[in-house]
């Protein structure tokens, strides 16, 4: 059975999805922008004020679900320059402790409220 998790420690979702979903021991986290859910706004700055900002919304929900960044076993990110793909990754070693997750990194046209950077995540107990 799936079970919705929502906090308002990150941004409300912007469509017909939920923050995340967990089932049999896995979280679902849809793609987080760098929206600072204090003040519904994106973040000030360039790629590494908005990776951090991701990265802060993620731990959010992973948190409300009772998960650490420990937990995550799969990421997907999205630019909207490959050009910013160092100082992105920069941000996201900072992020985890031992063995990293497993990733991918991709270029897209646009992202949600032209942002520079999507994360969604995939964690496991």
């Amino acid at each position: 059975m799936k079970k919705v998790i929502n906090t308002s420690n990150a941004p409300a979702a912007i469509g017909p999805y939920s923050q995340a979903i967990e089932v049999n021991n896995m979280l679902f986290i849809s793609g987080q922008i760098p929206v600072n859910p204090a003040t519904d706004e994106i973040v000030e700055g360039g790629i590494t004020e908005q990776t951090t900002q991701v990265f802060k919304n993620i731990k959010a929900v992973l948190a409300e679900a009772g998960y650490t960044t420990d937990n995550v076993v799969k990421t997907t990110v999205f630019l909207s320059d490959m050009g910013d793909f160092a100082a992105m990754n920069a941000v996201y070693a900072e992020q985890f402790s031992g063995a990293f997750p497993a990733r991918s990194a991709v270029a897209v046209k646009t992202l949600p409220k032209n942002v520079l950077v999507e994360i969604e995540t995939i964690a496991a107990r």
